[in-house]
């Protein structure tokens, strides 16, 4: 009798593993998203000249820096987010129900003293800020002084808003997540807009976003409460619980400082040993190449909760994901930055002009290299994470900063912006080594297959050719060959048999086809 009820749990536990890690769900999951990538994106095309052209550059100037503000305080909730995201996913998993409250209510209680502190330490140097550090006009430093001081109080909410936005995120309730994610974003920049018709105030157009965190707050905590009845019932605290949760939360903290700063550095290098003329020629194709991680990233936040499920209950069915995934992605990034590798200074040449194409094309080739590569490294990044080893992701990006640092300055000093593309290129390509490795050793425990060496071989190739300088009509008919190519492969030596179905079945439901024809010979 007993051994048919460990059977029946086991079989239950599968099940929520399965349903929860759900090949058709992550999709969906992923192009919510995207959208609400996007969809704030696309508003902030319209709002941010309104905003500049009512307020002036100054003023915009200082709440471009208030978005940036509230977005690296968020820091202070320590990673707790992610880790209560990982144990309440991991509980799911292992059929653990039982665990929730006391995981939810005590990371989301320490979440809220964070804030408080994050909001604090803000408050105490907004007069340093605005004083000294922003060199803000005269006239507008009382406003700005007001208007930093009211931003401190949105810290507690961004940091609690993230602590109940993972338990939506833990259960793959990313439709739901989003139906809120997606306005929440778009206030970002319609909530200033919205204020313009009574007031340019500084102070009143931070205000409108402060008041639209509070709502956006309110609506995270009731479908968290809905969507968990539990936490409705049962209110509790477990200090056992927060050396887990720092320990996770800890090592997260570090990637999410220290990963941002090799993010950044390269520009404010770029302006302090060449020109600020020089920024503008290598951050603009660094941001037309950042676009084609927007895929990636969208789908690394779907798997972490879904690789914390799946390597709680079943590493086998884990392992599975992470494999398809890989693959997804390099088929989806090795097409998009090809093109831009390829076409990428005539885009230019259409775009900003001959000057600008010409000190740019070979940054944006090369940077489009490198976010093939870091887009291929967000999926073991992931699973380590989900795995609960946010300890290896944190010291991968401790050990790798003072070599990058070395590098990116003197490749600048010596190559110029074409020299910084390349550092940035070489660290991505280290970093996903590591990643890999890493994964596959540690995690996986497994060895890395000789075809995806050689796969790695044959796109390094590739792109070499693609960099040669071509006239149009060779680049059009050089692109062709190498895509039939990766077509052929990808459909014929990637793709398994049920992929195929999945696509000609796609094909055949979209596709029009004419009912009256009929097979030779019928």
């Amino acid at each position: 009798m007993a051994t048919r009820s460990a059977v029946s749990t086991k079989a239950i536990e599968n099940s929520d593993v399965k349903e929860l890690t759900r090949g058709s769900l992550l999709a969906r999951n992923t192009l919510w998203n995207l959208l609400g990538q996007v969809a704030p994106m696309s508003v902030a095309l319209f709002a941010i000249p309104m905003l500049i052209r009512r307020i002036g550059t100054d003023r915009f100037g200082i709440l471009t820096i208030a978005w940036m503000v509230v977005g690296y305080f968020s820091l202070f909730d320590l990673g707790l987010g992610r880790a209560m995201t990982n144990l309440v996913a991991q509980s799911l998993g292992g059929n653990r129900q039982d665990e929730l409250p006391a995981i939810v209510w005590t990371a989301n209680g320490v979440m809220a003293v964070m804030g408080v502190v994050g909001a604090i330490a803000l408050a105490a140097i907004t007069p340093l800020l605005t004083h000294s550090l922003l060199k803000v006009p005269l006239s507008l430093q009382p406003e700005t002084l007001h208007s930093l001081f009211l931003l401190s109080l949105s810290v507690p909410l961004v940091i609690s808003t993230a602590g109940f936005r993972g338990i939506l995120e833990a259960q793959q309730k990313f439709g739901l997540l989003n139906i809120i994610k997606i306005p929440m974003g778009v206030a970002n920049f319609l909530a200033p807009v919205a204020v313009l018709p009574f007031t340019n105030s500084l102070t009143s157009l931070i205000g409108a976003l402060v008041v639209a965190r509070v709502i956006f707050l309110m609506a995270y905590i009731g479908l968290a409460l809905r969507e968990m009845p539990a936490l409705r019932s049962k209110l509790a605290f477990d200090g056992s619980l927060l050396r887990r949760l720092f320990s996770f939360g800890g090592w997260m903290t570090v990637s999410n400082i220290v990963s941002p700063l090799m993010v950044y550095v390269d520009r404010f290098l770029v302006g302090g040993l060449l020109s600020i003329t020089a920024v503008a020629y290598y951050a603009t194709p660094y941001e037309v190449a950042t676009k084609l991680l927007i895929v990636p990233a969208a789908l690394m936040g779907v798997l972490f909760p879904a690789f914390s499920t799946a390597m709680a209950a079943d590493r086998h069915h884990g392992a599975m994901l992470y494999s398809r995934a890989t693959k997804y992605v390099g088929l989806f990034l090795f097409p998009m930055s090809l093109f831009l590798v390829v076409f990428g200074q005539n885009l230019l040449q259409i775009w900003l002009g001959q000057e600008f194409a010409a000190h740019s094309t070979r940054v944006l080739q090369i940077l489009c290299m490198g976010m093939l590569v870091n887009g291929l490294a967000f999926i073991p990044f992931a699973l380590i994470q989900g795995a609960g080893r946010a300890d290896i992701t944190g010291k991968l990006h401790l050990l790798e900063l003072p070599f990058y640092l070395a590098l990116v300055w003197f490749l600048t000093v010596h190559l110029g912006i074409t020299g910084t593309a390349i550092a940035w290129l070489l660290r991505a390509t280290a970093d996903c080594i590591l990643l890999f490795s890493v994964t596959n050793r540690f995690v996986l425990r497994s060895m890395p297959s000789r075809s995806a060496l050689a796969v790695a071989g044959a796109v390094i190739a590739v792109f070499a050719l693609a960099m040669i300088p071509m006239s149009l009509p060779e680049r059009i008919l050089f692109s062709l060959v190498v895509l039939l190519a990766f077509a052929s492969t990808a459909w014929f030596a990637l793709l398994t048999t049920e992929e195929r179905a999945a696509i000609q079945g796609l094909s055949t439901r979209f596709l029009p086809t004419n009912p009256r024809s009929k097979p030779i010979g019928a």
